[in-house]
């Protein structure tokens, strides 16, 4: 497979907990948005790694490994979501159906929707066309080229929502916010992130690309830590029936909670459609 976004065909994960030795701990909780024969999605949720790696040897929960222990069968990963990233995961029941699906993520025939929220007010949309070095880990590319050509990258955004607070962060006296929708037309490694700091409007809670400031000012006023970006809406042909599918999930209700802080009340949000709040009650 040869999936823009390095996917790794990676074995399934078999690794038991209780063997671990170490304290127990109750495993992060999957909401299934849509199961047939052939697939399940998921609702990721933020912190929660796809699947193993020798980078990770000390987790023990994986999102691959809990979905195959909820639907009570092997799943295969056709695509991936960052750690720090919440929202829909895709899998597939067999290996050919993962082969289908992946054909369709190399061609750019699936289209994917996030929301984030990012530093600043955005009053206009747009398409961002700018190339990605990729980035390597210093450990786990270490024997790889480091002088790979740029990547293309290509990112629609479209600003729904503004907001300024009385509250300083920086050297301002207020500080302003703005949710946005973000469709990533190829799949590299953090695109979102690196094309929305390249805009100078970076992801809330990125601690890699974005505004050390201001990922501060939002754990301490709202005392939530996470990366403010959730993978919304996912729509593919599936590859059995041949039907045009969109899966989408609901946000967490901290979001509900940063909305209310920065002045987006229930009026506010009801006029935007690709806005939906979990309930407090949601469970799997």
């Amino acid at each position: 497979m040869n999936l823009d976004d390095d996917w790794l065909d990676m074995p399934e994960d078999k690794y038991n907990p209780s063997e671990s030795g170490e304290q127990s701990e109750p495993a992060p909780e999957l909401r299934i948005l849509y199961q047939d024969e052939h697939l399940v999605a998921i609702h990721k949720p933020a912190g929660l790694l796809v699947h193993r790696s020798y980078l990770a040897r000390r987790e023990r929960f994986f999102a691959m490994q809990l979905t195959r222990d909820l639907v009570g069968c092997h799943v295969f990963p056709v695509h991936r979501l960052d750690r720090p990233t919440s929202g829909v995961l895709l899998f597939a029941k067999s290996s050919e159906v993962a082969n289908a699906l992946c054909e369709q993520f190399a061609n750019h025939s699936i289209e994917k929707q996030y929301l984030a929220l990012v530093r600043g007010n955005m009053h206009e949309s747009g398409v961002l066309d700018y190339a990605l070095k990729v980035e390597l880990d210093e450990v786990a590319d270490k024997f790889a080229n480091q002088d790979k050509a740029a990547q293309d990258a290509v990112t629609q955004y479209e600003p729904l929502l503004n907001t300024e607070i009385p509250y300083p962060s920086g050297r301002y006296a207020t500080s302003r916010f703005a949710l946005v929708k973000l469709s990533p037309k190829t799949g590299r490694k953090h695109q979102l992130r690196r094309h929305m700091a390249h805009l100078r409007h970076p992801i809330i809670g990125d601690t890699t690309h974005g505004d050390g400031k201001q990922n501060a000012f939002f754990r301490a006023h709202f005392d939530i830590n996470r990366l403010w970006l959730i993978a919304k809406k996912l729509t593919f042909t599936h590859p059995v029936t041949l039907e045009r599918l969109s899966i989408e999930t609901e946000l967490e209700p901290e979001w509900e909670t940063v909305f209310s802080g920065l002045g987006w009340d229930d009026a506010v949000l009801c006029c935007e459609p690709s806005v939906l709040i979990a309930e407090q009650t949601t469970t799997v």
